[in-house]
């Protein structure tokens, strides 16, 4: 009896450090962006829906590659796109990623909604590379020719009000900067 007393809780102590571990591994799936205004928004991401955009969106947010970059383009109540480390829209990181969209043969299904969060590109389907958009209100032409990987879970007000700041052209007149772009585990 002691015996099998004893091997119950071996087998028990075990699950539990195994499930301690697998739950301190576990990868972050949100993005804390912090505006130099003080604004906060959180991005939930999905790697289940675009597995190499996340995962090239995680690594540039985890470099701090956004960190003080602006959101360039500001199309009024509709979308803010940032991602361009010269703010003029026409660059981004080195590496430019496989678009996951339905066009170009990828089986993408998350459509452009309030808040959902996709990469921007050229007429290349395969130019990605860092410059993302989050839409501000439902954009249904969009769906199937641009990855979405991810979506506002917290702070929509925030991305709402850089929609409606004064442009010249999609050009906001003052900078709309990102203080710090982190990933994180939760949303607080």
């Amino acid at each position: 009896m002691k015996k099998s007393v004893l091997v119950i809780l071996s087998v028990v102590l075990v699950f539990m450090l195994v499930s301690c571990g697998a739950s301190s591994s576990k990868e972050p799936n949100y993005a804390r962006f912090e505006m130099e205004d003080g604004g906060v928004f959180y991005i939930e991401l999905y790697p289940a829906v675009a597995p190499e955009t996340v995962a090239n969106f995680k690594k540039l947010v985890d470099e701090g590659f956004y960190n003080g970059i602006i959101f360039h383009r500001v199309a009024a109540n509709t979308l803010i796109q940032g991602g361009d480390p010269t703010g003029t829209g026409y660059y981004g990181s080195d590496k430019k990623i496989k678009g996951e969209f339905s066009s170009n043969g990828f089986s993408n299904k998350l459509k452009h909604t309030v808040g959902v969060v996709s990469m921007a590109r050229s007429n290349d389907y395969n130019s990605a590379s860092s410059q993302f958009f989050v839409c501000v209100k439902d954009l249904p032409g969009l769906d199937g020719d641009y990855a979405a990987f991810g979506k506002v879970v917290k702070g929509m007000d925030v991305v709402t009000a850089i929609s409606r700041v004064p442009v010249n052209g999609e050009k906001p007149l003052t900078d709309q900067k990102i203080k710090s772009a982190t990933l994180v585990d939760s949303i607080n």
